[in-house]
């Protein structure tokens, strides 16, 4: 019988932070169309709006460590 070290795991992948950002927005938006209340609406599309804001802060790093890794393998290349 196999120990816990010894056992396999499957890995589930995490989903993609920036993706989440966006769907939170997308479901504020949502829950901000589906509401009577003002203040609901208001709410809600404040809360869409930040989360706006962090997809993009999001995305903005995903570019970054995208071009951080083509540059070092770039640099990998030239090395060799």
């Amino acid at each position: 019988m196999a120990g816990p070290s010894q056992t396999r795991r499957t890995h589930i992948p995490q989903s993609n932070q920036t993706q989440f950002y966006r769907a939170q927005a997308e479901a504020a938006r949502m829950r901000s169309d589906e509401s009577a209340l003002k203040n609901v609406k208001d709410n809600q599309l404040r809360a869409a709006a930040a989360w706006d804001v962090l997809a993009e802060r999001s995305d903005k790093a995903d570019r970054m460590r995208a071009a951080e890794a083509e540059k070092k393998a770039l640099q990998q290349l030239l090395q060799e």
